[in-house]
């Protein structure tokens, strides 16, 4: 599979999806929920606000954030893989006070006017996207000036300024893919599509590049953070 082709990338998460959250839990042993805790620290989400969730997969984050902004916000979770989003439908229709809901949309090209949202964020869907850079100057757009994103997902060690080790992190970093992850996955059926991963990692910008791309993009305010000793990052940004 290429990294970044919008085909592929659809299919795989049309596979996954019926196994997505159990596997997310296992491979990172519940700890993907609290680095998306981080996430929502960073945009403090309020009663009121309109937020939107990119590359929202099952709609566990924009569950979230659902929670914040209620009664009188609103979060929309958009993807372009069908099967999360049935997924996520069906949580949210469990939960019916909140202010949610989710529509199939391409994360380069929202269709959303220009400052739509309050804040947005975007977990582990940036590295997928064909063009990461047109990722964020469509996110830039979406927002109004001053409004808060996150974009948390994997980290280029290699590219993280001040992390001790990086090439250690690196190293374990690849361990992790090639002899847990995909193992994991093999026991689902799902091999190819996990050890998708490092390949998509490897063409993927490094926490400095994600910064400078973000300038370009648009936001004022810039801040790129190694999570989990290195493994994973959050990109802090400002409209």
């Amino acid at each position: 599979m290429k990294p970044g082709d919008p085909a592929a990338v659809r299919d795989l998460f049309e596979a996954i999806a019926p196994r997505y959250d159990l596997l997310n839990d296992l491979l990172s042993f519940g700890l993907h929920r609290f680095w998306k805790r981080q996430a929502i620290v960073w945009l403090r989400p309020s009663p009121g606000q309109r937020l939107l969730d990119l590359c929202c997969g099952t709609g566990d984050l924009a569950l979230l954030l659902a929670e914040r902004v209620r009664p009188s916000g609103a979060v929309l979770g958009l993807d372009g893989a069908e099967a999360p989003l049935a997924e996520a439908r069906r949580r949210a229709a469990e939960r019916p006070w909140l202010p949610l809901s989710f529509h199939s949309a391409d994360a380069l090209a929202t269709g959303l006017g220009d400052g739509w949202a309050d804040g947005a964020a975007m977990a582990y869907g940036l590295r997928n996207l064909a063009d990461p850079a047109a990722g964020l100057r469509e996110l830039r757009r979406l927002l109004r000036p001053g409004g808060r994103a996150v974009v948390l997902d994997f980290n280029r060690p290699e590219g993280s300024p001040g992390l001790a080790a990086a090439s250690q992190v690196a190293a374990f970093q690849r361990f992790y893919l090639r002899q847990l992850v995909v193992p994991a996955a093999r026991a689902f059926g799902l091999p190819e599509h996990y050890a998708y991963l490092e390949a998509s990692l490897r063409q993927f910008p490094t926490g400095p590049e994600q910064e400078a791309l973000a300038r370009q993009a648009g936001f004022r305010r810039v801040r790129h953070r190694p999570l989990a000793a290195g493994l994973m990052g959050l990109l802090e940004l400002v409209a």
